[in-house]
């Protein structure tokens, strides 16, 4: 069985020239974008659009990166759109109040809101409710920020997929499986397998940590990393960072089922983890309870729908 292979560079700028470099040197090894994306390819990218609360922050995946990465489907021949379901408001909202809308007018790029549509699935979470548009794309880039995370300490790429669960329905997994860290943990890794994306990469270039997801403060890594395997990728991210893998219950439930181990199970073709270790990575002060428990998921909701309908009415 071949070992996955995890691409790790060092990036100290978004500048659109050097990062459009940067990624075409990280992308080489996993035979670059032309072996993703082929002519005709609807390419969902799945940034991490958490909030629109906080520009500046370093919250959300950066505009940049989303350039960069879009530019690149095209130039393949893919038709490349931008999809997250975010917590609060849309997905439209969050990124213009990042950036986005300048990147959006020049590539002509759509950006949809997640729906969401049953989809049959293995192990104990067969009931997941996960966006149509995710599953239904020819090929999809999970495009995740490194992030603190004040209820499971990290977030990469395996967490930021949670974002192809429709807004509200987020809510009601954090009730429904959130009493045991464990069990989120496995939801969450179901969630990822389901999505399966065709290639990851993890924006470290600016991090954001302290009392993150949104809480904390930038923090400047330089560090990108990709991979076809999100799972190998998330743990070499890990330990990057000096975080013990059973901290991280994604990690932790990757690990209980099987889909990657230790290091030494990864190729690494141009850096290792220990050429980019980071010592001081912040975490949070303390770890919230994953359980937001009923009256935080009707308050949850109801914001949802208020923001969605009220605040941002639809259009024609």
């Amino acid at each position: 069985m071949n070992k996955p292979c995890v691409s790790l560079i060092r990036a100290e700028s978004y500048d659109l020239e050097c990062l459009s470099r940067n990624l075409e040197t990280l992308l080489a090894p996993l035979g670059g974008i032309e072996a993703i994306v082929k002519t005709g390819d609807r390419v969902l990218l799945k940034p991490n659009l958490l909030t629109g609360a906080r520009p500046g922050k370093e919250c959300t995946t950066r505009p940049e990166l989303v350039h960069a990465v879009a530019q690149m489907v095209i130039d393949a021949g893919g038709k490349p759109f931008l999809g997250d379901s975010p917590a609060f408001g849309s997905a439209m909202g969050v990124a213009a109040a990042n950036g986005y809308l300048p990147i959006i007018e020049k590539l002509n790029l759509p950006v949809i809101d997640f729906h969401g549509q049953r989809y049959q699935t293995a192990g104990e979470f067969n009931h997941l409710l996960l966006s149509k548009e995710a599953m239904e794309a020819d090929v999809v880039i999970n495009l995740p920020k490194v992030k603190s995370h004040a209820q499971l300490t990290l977030t990469l790429g395996v967490k930021n997929l949670f974002g192809c669960v429709p807004g509200k329905m987020k809510a009601w997994w954090h009730m429904e499986a959130g009493k045991d860290r464990d069990r989120f943990g496995e939801m969450l890794v179901e969630t990822a397998k389901a999505i399966a994306p065709n290639l990851t990469i993890l924006d470290g270039i600016i991090a954001h940590q302290g009392n993150g997801p949104s809480g904390g403060e930038p923090r400047h890594l330089g560090i990108l990393g990709a991979a076809s395997n999100v799972f190998a990728l998330d743990r070499v991210m890990v330990s990057i960072l000096g975080v013990e893998p059973f901290a991280v219950p994604t990690i932790a439930a990757q690990q209980r089922l099987g889909l990657i181990g230790e290091l030494a199970d990864i190729d690494f073709p141009l850096l290792q983890p220990a050429d980019l270790q980071i010592h001081d990575f912040l975490l949070p002060d303390k770890l919230m309870p994953i359980d937001f428990g009923m009256p935080r998921v009707v308050q949850s909701t109801f914001k949802h729908l208020y923001i969605r309908f009220i605040k941002e009415p639809m259009t024609k």
